[in-house]
């Protein structure tokens, strides 16, 4: 150290003198003196030789500074190609097209309800009955009545085969017996009316006339809210600038806050009509519910992919920097002879789709690049780096 310093305070003595020398020369040369020129030139190609000696030591002098100075220390990721998804995020509800209000056909007094809210039915099956008033006696004097039209015919068919009896009478006969099966369908029919069944497969949401109750036909008259909780699905409101990534098929994640529960599922359905007033489509998730949770008008946050590249660069957004043009840049890590040291220089780069804390490179980095993670803010361009720790990141 103190030969450095020696050697500094020497080449600051030789500069200080330097005007005297010029103006020497300047003199010798006005003085048109070709010996004493010549005696000059000798001496400064001694001095000059002295020079290049200093010097010399005081490169060794930098080199052995330069070698001991403490580097930043960074960390680094290796910019790997890989699948990169972008999802689009929306809220929904869950929504069913299976739950109906069941009303009753045919008024008079609710006689019997076969079933309990909350249970679960088949399709068809038996929910409640309605006094009749006597129409099931009715149904039965019309069904005798068919039988025996339906004797007379067939006899009358024979009788007429055999060609005996008039045609008038095997007409009539044939005329009384499709008339009074006529008559007991339509009866039975009506008579089906004081019926009321399941329209399909589900749960009794509710229970909304006791027995005993004196029911009609219309609004204000229901009876039973059936719901069918396995055929659920989220509707959604896209806008109409994500139409060319919103397709059929393609993944949905969907998140119910309430439940803390996530289902993974595809779009099922998108619409056809984009809604002037919003500028909106539909699109149609279904979710299973495997575990009953999940009700009509539950709200949910839909994660749609909207985007996918199959080679895509992705690299943390808190690596980016961005200069005063505007332009976004990283730091790439070029490992010197060193073990453990790199030299970073700044590339610039243009990005693509944000997800979470990724962010997708379209240009400037290549898959295998060094890039600095930590300690990226702190480092300049064509600095020199110590690696603290050297990691590929999965992203």
């Amino acid at each position: 150290m103190k030969n450095v310093i020696y050697i500094l305070i020497v080449a600051f003595a030789l500069s200080s003198c330097g005007d005297d020398k010029v103006s020497s020369i300047e003199d010798l040369i006005i003085q048109g003196d070709l010996e004493a020129i010549r005696t000059k030139k000798s001496e400064l190609s001694e001095q000059q030789k002295s020079l290049d000696a200093q010097l010399k030591k005081l490169d060794s002098a930098i080199s052995t500074f330069k070698g001991n100075e403490k580097l930043p220390l960074v960390t680094t990721i290796i910019a790997k190609a890989e699948t990169f998804q972008h999802f689009l995020e929306l809220q929904g509800d869950v929504k069913t097209k299976q739950n109906v209000l069941i009303y009753p056909e045919m008024a008079g007094v609710l006689q019997r309800v076969y079933v309990k809210k909350g249970q679960r039915v088949s399709k068809g099956q038996l929910l409640a009955s309605i006094d009749d008033g006597g129409m099931s006696s009715q149904v039965a004097q019309l069904k005798t009545q068919a039988e025996l039209a339906k004797t007379t015919y067939e006899r009358q068919k024979r009788l007429w085969e055999q060609k005996i009896g008039s045609e008038i009478q095997f007409l009539q006969a044939k005329s009384s017996y499709q008339a009074t099966e006529n008559a007991v369908n339509q009866a039975q029919s009506q008579l089906g009316k004081s019926t009321i069944r399941a329209p399909f497969s589900g749960i009794i949401d509710d229970v909304i006339k006791d027995q005993g109750t004196v029911v009609s036909p219309g609004p204000g008259a229901e009876v039973f809210r059936i719901v069918n909780l396995s055929n659920m699905y989220i509707s959604v409101d896209v806008p109409e600038s994500y139409l060319g990534g919103i397709e059929k098929g393609k993944a949905a994640i969907v998140y119910f806050p309430v439940l803390g529960d996530t289902v993974l599922s595809e779009i099922r359905q998108t619409g056809n009509f984009i809604n002037p007033s919003n500028r909106v489509f539909s699109a149609e998730i279904p979710v299973s519910n495997k575990k009953g949770n999940i009700k009509p008008n539950l709200s949910a946050k839909v994660s749609l992919n909207d985007y996918t590249s199959e080679n895509a660069i992705t690299i943390p957004q808190s690596i980016i920097s961005e200069n005063a043009d505007g332009e976004q840049y990283v730091y790439i890590a070029t490992k010197s002879e060193g073990e453990n040291t790199a030299v970073v220089n700044r590339k610039v780069i243009i990005t693509g789709k944000t997800q979470a804390s990724m962010v997708e490179v379209l240009s400037g980095v290549s898959d295998g690049d060094q890039l600095v993670k930590e300690g990226a803010r702190s480092v300049k361009d064509g600095q020199n780096v110590e690696i603290l720790k050297n990691k590929t990141d999965e992203q």
